[in-house]
């Protein structure tokens, strides 16, 4: 007598039912994941273009004349980039003499206030950033 080897229908069906069960739990996890991602990468891009507001402050403030920068450019980081805001993928940053809403858009990536020092992040649209 001859054994066949393979699976049966049943198994197969059972299978892809798991597998199918597993990603349906896994995908919505991964979304949740990269949405967190992009929100701290651009936090962490926004620290380090208030810290440059920052230390250009000290900088003039040492010297006899407390000043904010004009605006923030590429030769006061460390290695002449500005970071990308993860949510328009833009390392430009707009002038403003108001904060913008916290959902507001931009084909820049950030904002800066040079008479008050303040930055910000625009958004997609969809995340308010105006509490960061």
């Amino acid at each position: 007598m001859h054994s066949k080897k393979g699976f049966t229908l049943i198994e197969l069906v059972m299978v892809i039912v798991i597998l199918g069960i597993l990603s349906a739990i896994a995908i919505p996890k991964f979304v949740d994941l990269t949405g967190e991602a992009k929100i701290a990468a651009t936090k962490s891009g926004l620290g380090a273009i208030r810290s440059v507001a920052a230390i250009e402050y000290a900088k003039s403030a040492t010297s006899g004349t407390a000043a904010f920068p004009p605006a923030i450019t590429t030769d006061l980081f460390a290695d002449e980039r500005i970071p990308f805001n993860k949510f328009n993928d833009s390392t430009s940053v707009g002038a403003v003499t108001a904060v913008p809403s916290g959902t507001a858009t931009s084909a820049n990536g950030w904002w800066y206030i040079s008479a008050s020092g303040k930055a910000g992040a625009y958004s997609d649209g969809t995340e308010d950033t105006s509490a960061w």
